[in-house]
């Protein structure tokens, strides 16, 4: 640490105490941080911007700070990101020796990911938790790549690209860096006659269309850019004339799948020229001299699409063909119309049925991938069991052979049904008051053991007979509605198809009541153990079997009202057709001075000498509210205390009455000394400071000596620091104070004690 540093702090520190004020300094714990110079490089210099590499990459950041912090503290250095947002910081370092040194250098290295110019710093202390302010921005870069970049025309493709394009008047080509691994994640300074070439934007390529020469290097900043060296070698675009490049017009641009077609072909043949073929504006075949046709293969389900070829050769100008696009005639849907499995009774048929979005289409239909004789039409009455599709065929149009599969479907004879029934919403059993019964499901039953779901395609061709506790009940449909606890039992479904007679699982239902019981208590407080509190219902109890429970425990008490002296949650439940109906709950609560809460803190309020304060109270029924000679001031909730003296609020909470003081005084008007002569001459010998933080429970007084350790923690401090036993043995100490409550620090600063 810098010695003379240090005492022009101190010497700062008492300049202001001395003053009698605390500056904005002292109340700054944690300052800004700012560059430092780099003790392991010769000269005195500190840095600007930071360009680091693998070669190097050691920086030094100052930063001071005013006491205190716990002996456990950790100070940690954080970075932004580029913008300067701290939403996401990295820690660049960490310090934990420097708890007792105001002023101290951190070293840190940049991240390899660096790259932007608006960097910012702060320190972070753990403890306690504090942040400094952040500090300025700063041009920041790790130069992972410093080799020339290497530019070429987008498709040229050569060991040794031309560094000479010739672009045809009216024209465009893309010029691209190639030898970066992941280009995308740089930035990039493009250049046309070595004058910022901004409008390509500063991506890893460029579209040009004019002539000059072009140039790259990677954008490091405007500090970093130089020293990394990447500049590239210029490549140099020219501006001729077209030479007539086409795409000759092919026979035809409606195709078929599977379809012969001649290959596209350029209107240029020259062996020694380049070409290369696009689709959709991607490449699909890298420039290849002499290529200067390209087959379409249908046989691939991505043929369609708009095609175009670029040219590229010594003596002529890069020129891209006109575009000539290709379609799939044949493309049209195919969708079956009925479930996937169908169930046939014997003797009975299933509908089977196909649709097209063609207009002209035929239809042969298969069973077990035989083409069945005479099924030629959208539907198949299907009387035989077997897995069936239909394939469908275009008869108009370009492509009259192309032809789709449907979707098969499966039909079956059952063995057997099985019906499934189910609550059709949540149930609980005493917790419902209505419930629908409902088919689930209903699957048939094969002969190999299987089961095919068949819900939707018979569930309207059974015949239904619910039962309840097994006689039958006048309802046959698929679903029954029960509201009424006269309804309860354990029902089930008959159903009949043809032959087939089929009996569902059971469910039993118990429905509670949709009747209110409520019960209500005279008073929810017991003022003393000789009041009865009674607590009655308006149901008329006659003949029913009823509990009164306190605390979930039944009291055995067959009477209408219950009389009550102890303090506990009661309720009252009635048997109902197998269920528990219950009423509310009533808690009956002992009589407790805490019940009443003052919008005070404590029981002194401090408030200006010729102002006033509100008092507020809460918890009771009403407030009377006195002062020291039994006036009574409000009978609210809140009253106006304009001067000193000791008051007296009386709730009453039902029949029961809590009473609560308060002392008021006015507040002090002197402000908080930072000097003291603690000389034992009576006179400014201890710290005293203002009522407004000596009444209030929640504030606490710390104060710390020149090293950082605490001499003091007292909440509601006594004005009593320094004791009379405590030496000091300097002539004149400084101390350093934090006066704080729960939420936040409300004064900082120092003291100085002359002996």
């Amino acid at each position: 640490m810098d010695t003379n540093k240090t005492k022009n702090l101190l010497l700062l520190v008492l300049t202001v105490m001395m003053l009698g004020s605390t500056s904005s300094l002292l109340a700054q714990t944690l300052n800004k941080p700012t560059p430092a110079d780099n003790p392991n490089l010769a000269g005195n210099s500190v840095w600007t911007a930071a360009c680091g590499s693998a070669s190097f990459n050691e920086y030094y950041i100052n930063f001071t700070w005013l006491p205190s912090v716990n002996s456990d503290n950790k100070f940690i250095l954080e970075l932004s990101d580029a913008s300067g947002s701290f939403s996401n910081p990295k820690e660049l370092a960490t310090v934990s020796d420097k708890n007792a040194n105001f002023d101290f250098d951190i070293k840190f290295s940049l991240p390899t990911d660096t790259r932007g110019d608006g960097y910012r710093f702060r320190v972070r202390s753990t403890s306690p938790a504090k942040i400094s302010p952040v500090s300025d921005a700063f041009e920041m870069y790790y130069i992972d790549f410093n080799s020339t970049l290497a530019i070429r025309e987008l498709g040229d493709t050569a060991s040794t690209p031309s560094q000479k394009i010739q672009l045809c008047d009216g024209g465009s080509t893309t010029l691209e860096v190639y030898n970066v691994e992941n280009p995308e994640t740089y930035r990039y300074n493009w250049y046309r006659n070595t004058s910022p070439f901004t409008s390509g934007g500063s991506g890893s390529s460029i579209t040009v269309t004019e002539s000059g020469y072009y140039v790259v290097e990677l954008d490091y900043g405007s500090t970093c850019s130089g020293s990394a060296n990447t500049q590239s070698l210029s490549i140099e675009v020219q501006i001729g004339s077209s030479v007539g490049l086409a795409l000759n017009t092919p026979p035809k641009t409606e195709l078929c799948s599977g379809e012969s077609v001649p290959p596209l072909e350029a209107n240029m043949n020259y062996p020694d020229l380049y070409y290369t073929w696009y689709k959709d504006g991607n490449i699909i075949q890298a420039s290849t001299l002499g290529a200067y046709t390209y087959a379409i293969d249908t046989n691939d389900a991505t043929f369609p699409g708009d095609y175009s070829v670029k040219i590229q050769g010594d003596g002529i100008c890069t020129e891209t063909s006109n575009i000539v696009s290709f379609t799939n005639a044949g493309i049209f849907t195919v969708n079956r119309d009925n479930p996937a499995n169908m169930v046939i009774l014997p003797g009975a048929t299933a509908n089977l049925a196909v649709s097209s979005d063609a207009s002209a289409v035929s239809y042969q239909w298969y069973k077990d991938n035989t083409a069945l004789s005479g099924e030629t039409n959208a539907n198949l009455e299907a009387n035989e069991t077997g897995v069936y599709y239909a394939e469908v065929t275009l008869t108009g149009g370009a492509c009259t052979s192309a032809t789709k599969k449907s979707e098969e479907t499966t039909v079956v004879h059952p063995d057997s049904f099985e019906i499934q029934v189910d609550y059709s919403t949540a149930y609980t059993e005493c917790n419902n008051t209505s419930i629908v019964l409902e088919v689930s499901k209903i699957n048939a039953l094969l002969s190999d053991g299987s089961k095919t779901e068949v819900t939707s395609d018979l569930i309207n061709n059974f015949t239904y007979q619910w039962q309840r506790d097994g006689s039958n009940i006048a309802t046959n449909n698929h679903n029954i509605s029960l509201t009424d606890t006269n309804e309860n039992g354990t029902y089930r479904l008959l159903g009949s198809l043809d032959s087939f007679n089929v009996t569902s699982n059971e469910l039993p239902v118990r429905l509670l009541t949709n009747e209110s019981l409520t019960i209500s208590a005279t008073s929810t407080v017991i003022c003393n153990t000789d009041d009865t509190i009674t607590i009655s219902t308006d149901t008329d109890l006659t003949g029913e079997n009823f509990s009164w429970l306190k605390d979930g425990t039944d009291l055995n008490i067959t009477s209408n009202n219950l009389p009550v002296n102890t303090p506990g949650t009661y309720q009252l439940t009635i048997e109902k057709n197998g269920c528990t109906l219950r009423s509310n709950e009533v808690t009956i609560s002992p009589l407790d001075n805490s019940l009443i809460a003052l919008s005070t803190a404590n029981s002194e309020v401090v408030f200006p000498e010729g102002g006033s304060k509100i008092i507020s109270a809460s918890g009771a029924n009403s407030y009377k509210w006195y002062d020291q000679n039994n006036n009574l001031l409000s009978d609210t909730d809140t009253v106006s205390i304009t001067q000193e003296g000791n008051y007296l609020v009386i709730a009453t909470i039902d029949n029961c009455e809590v009473s609560k003081s308060f002392t008021a005084s006015y507040q002090d008007t002197f402000g908080i000394p930072n000097v003291i002569t603690a000389n034992g001459d009576g006179y400014n010998d201890q710290w005293i400071i203002p009522n407004t933080y000596t009444k209030d429970a929640d504030i606490t007084v710390i104060i710390y000596n020149d090293k950082g350790e605490e001499v003091l923690n007292q909440q509601q401090y006594k004005n009593n620091w320094p004791e009379a036993s405590m030496s000091f043995p300097k002539q004149n100490m400084v101390f350093y104070y934090t006066i704080k409550n729960a939420n936040e620090t409300l004064k900082k600063g120092t003291i100085t004690v002359i002996r």
